[in-house]
């Protein structure tokens, strides 16, 4: 007879195995085989009936674990001068954990009764269980400046880059962190405000301005980002404590799982889908989407309301993140982690086995994740590799999400949103800052499947609201307009495609266009002039539907972490449903308008940033590449050159007119081509050339080039980059100047380009 384990020991495996909590994972390890799994059974219910674990489906977990960012007091430091903290969020019943804290060398001082925000890993060491890495000391909020330092007798001063009217600050010899006359840093003010310059002390030396630590927080600055809060908002975040169960439903039995990117700190929806079992649905699904419930914490005309309306979106970059909302929210109270508590606003949709929406409800709850999954990882065990976290959830979880992504997906497939295919690029840095490696992302299943069940959940926000006569903020795009349209149809006809005419455009006529230049030398100028083409999308308290989804109601409801509309669309749903006071008021509803151009702009900003800081990145890591070739196509002419994109980065460069010789080119802005006069050359939107960078400008992010060859020709001695300039004649210019008609450039421009393709 096989050994049965005692419950400590079976406790200690839970402990220390997390995602292997089955009957079948426990007794695999304690080698329990045939009708000895029933004594184990017995010991796991004598447990479950003590407190000790509770069962959660086939799978036990142990309720008394912190959350895996939580908030902790410091203690004084012991005899060895090891740094303990007590868990301020502690609700377990047995003994409160012992947390060690370990500093890292570029975090500040901790003291006794100091109050940190801090990401916790599960430990099992004699003297502690949970060992605790520094997010942020909660208190602590010191206005940040980022600007040149120049040094003086005394220490230095800091000329901030933001130049909207700031004082520079003194800099004691102290506080210098001994940076270098010219440098960028950033610094904290040191010290409350007196007579003279303001005090700052730096806390980090970014380098040259120019180099690639400094870009993102150049673009804060420079786009007018807001990434300091102030105290009355950090306090105000430190205050909250997490929902509990009281006015809501209990939705922990519920396997929600998150799925997001590897690297991931917050989680703000989580989903779960089943079979439906009514038998006036068969083949159909029921799909779960649950999303933090921000609003319990973020109510209307508070302190973190308005710095939240302020900021309207979060910003990314590459190497950091500009959130809406402080840590204290959006990576712990209003994030999704695995195992805790977290209030949540949920939406039940049940679908036919055709993917098309039967009905839907909302509910305010609790509920706790099983998991929080990587989309790798996910797509990895639904194609047959499953881990020992998605081994465990493949049954029940992860396949049933997948079968209700294919229903979905044929809907899809009947709606016929635009289908784009503009691959996503993926900066990836080291730990200075320095560009390691420019990819494209993959686009994989699981990802569409986050995407179709957030479309979903938004549309269900939107009907309700109309449906129960609230006001609302929609997410609003609106059809390309007659000139952009034209100008795209003109671009397909010359690539020798077509885009039908005189009928009221729908998205199916679109996606026809891009399927006829798929796997095509022309699928990638097709896809960009199709974006081009098309309108931005903007908030607004009208419906007027979203063009490019093929949608007549949509709102954005799944993200109010990192977006001020989202959180507007759940307060209208708790007014909606009378579920409490933290609705949306009166004054709101008054300023829908005014609230929805704001955030509009702000979402408009953030993109420009990122898009500069992007663009930055790209020329550093460029940089050292200058005097090499590259391939790509042309994307963009202008008068003063033409825009290359390169295939290997997706990064734009400029050819310079002045660089294609002495020749004269003429402009067409029409034909979105550029005619050399003597040559007869034509350089066209879409065109594969090949180049060489010859200048990459970090601090602009410029990237200039030469243009080497088109279309596998290279180029023309009269218009070939400068060279062979010397004691050279134009030739005559008679045969062209007589068709410089715009008409009969555009005949040559058509005639051109079906010899090049």
């Amino acid at each position: 007879m096989t050994r049965i384990p005692t419950k400590q020991e079976v406790l200690d495996w839970i402990s220390a195995n997390p995602t292997l909590t089955s009957k079948r994972d426990i007794a695999k390890a304690f080698g329990i085989k045939g009708a000895d799994r029933i004594d184990l059974k017995r010991v796991l219910r004598e447990l479950e009936a003590e407190g000790h674990l509770e069962k959660r489906k086939r799978s036990y977990r142990d309720p008394d674990r912190l959350p895996p960012v939580s908030v902790l007091q410091v203690k004084a430091p012991n005899a060895d001068g090891d740094l303990f903290a007590r868990p301020l969020e502690w609700h377990g019943e047995g003994v409160e954990p012992i947390v060690l804290v370990l500093p890292r060398a570029s975090d500040p001082a901790l003291g006794e009764g100091d109050r940190i925000l801090a990401r916790l890993t599960v430990v099992h060491e004699e003297d502690h269980n949970y060992e605790a890495r520094l997010i942020r000391k909660i208190g602590a909020n010191p206005r940040k400046i980022v600007g040149i330092f120049r040094k003086t007798a005394e220490g230095g001063r800091i000329v901030p880059i933001d130049k909207a009217g700031q004082n520079e600050w003194s800099v004691a010899d102290s506080a210098t962190l001994s940076a270098r006359d010219g440098e960028l840093v950033e610094a904290e003010q040191a010290g409350p405000k007196r007579m003279g310059l303001p005090r700052a002390r730096i806390v980090e030396r970014l380098g040259d301005p120019s180099a690639p630590k400094a870009v993102s927080l150049i673009a804060i600055h420079q786009h007018g980002i807001p990434d300091d809060f102030p105290d009355k908002v950090i306090a105000e975040a430190d205050r909250a404590k997490p929902a509990g169960l009281s006015g809501r439903e209990d939705m922990r039995d519920l396997p929600l799982v998150t799925i997001d990117p590897s690297d991931a700190r917050d989680h703000d929806d989580a989903c779960y889908a089943h079979a439906d079992d009514d038998p006036k649905n068969p083949g159909g699904h029921v799909i779960w989407v649950a999303i933090a419930d921000v609003a319990h914490y973020v109510t209307p005309g508070s302190a973190l309301d308005r710095e939240a309306r302020k900021r309207g979106n979060s910003t990314y970059f590459p190497d950091r993140v500009v959130p809406m909302l402080p840590d204290r929210l959006s990576g712990d109270l209003c994030s999704l982690h695995e195992g805790v508590p977290r209030a949540t606003m949920a939406v039940r949709m049940r679908i036919d086995a055709d993917g098309n929406k039967i009905d839907h409800s909302f509910h305010r709850g609790l509920m706790r994740s099983a998991a929080s999954l990587a989309y790798e990882d996910v797509q990895k065990a639904i194609d047959g590799a499953p881990n020992d976290k998605t081994g465990p959830l493949l049954d029940e979880v992860i396949k049933p999400l997948y079968a209700a992504y294919h229903a979905l997906r044929d809907a899809r497939e009947r709606r016929q949103p635009l289908d784009l295919d503009l691959p996503e690029r993926r900066i990836v840095l080291d730990d200075n800052g320095n560009v390691t490696s420019v990819a494209f992302r993959d686009r994989l299943d699981a990802h569409k499947l986050i995407e179709e069940f957030m479309i979903l959940a938004n549309v269900a926000a939107a009907e309700t609201l109309i449906a129960k006569r609230r006001p609302l903020l929609f997410r609003v795009h609106e059809e390309p307009a007659p000139e952009k349209l034209e100008s795209l149809r003109e671009t397909a006809q010359a690539a020798g495609l077509t885009l039908a005419k005189g009928q009221v455009l729908q998205t199916r006529h679109l996606n026809a266009l891009l399927n006829a230049a798929a796997g095509t030398e022309e699928a990638e100028l097709i896809n960009l002039s199709t974006l081009r083409s098309m309108a931005q999308a903007y908030y607004s308290p009208e419906n007027y539907g979203h063009f490019g989804l093929a949608l007549r109601n949509y709102a954005h409801f799944t993200s109010p972490i990192r977006r001020y509309s989202d959180l507007i669309v759940h307060r209208a749903l708790i007014t909606a449903h009378g579920w409490g006071d933290d609705g949306l008021s009166q004054e709101e509803i008054d300023r829908l308008e005014e609230t929805a151009e704001h955030i509009s702009d702000t979402e408009r900003r953030s993109m420009m940033a990122e898009r500069d800081t992007t663009d930055r990145y790209l020329a550093a890591y460029l940089s050292e590449r200058v005097g090499s070739e590259f391939t790509g196509r042309i994307s963009g002419i202008a008068r003063f050159g033409a825009f290359v994109k390169l295939d290997e980065t997706g990064a734009d460069g400029l050819v310079p007119v002045r660089s294609l010789g002495r020749e004269f080119f003429h402009f067409d802005r029409e034909a979105g081509t550029l005619m050399g006069a003597d040559t007869g050359l034509i350089i066209a939107i879409g065109q594969r050339v090949s180049v060489k960078l010859t200048e990459a400008t970090p601090v602009t992010g410029g990237l200039e080039l030469e243009l080497l060859s088109i279309e596998d020709q290279d180029m023309p001695r009269g218009g070939s980059g400068g060279r062979g300039r010397a004691g050279r004649t134009a030739p005559k210019r008679k045969a062209v100047q007589a068709k410089r008609k715009k008409d009969k450039i555009k005949r040559k421009v058509e005639r051109k380009r079906r010899q090049t393709r």
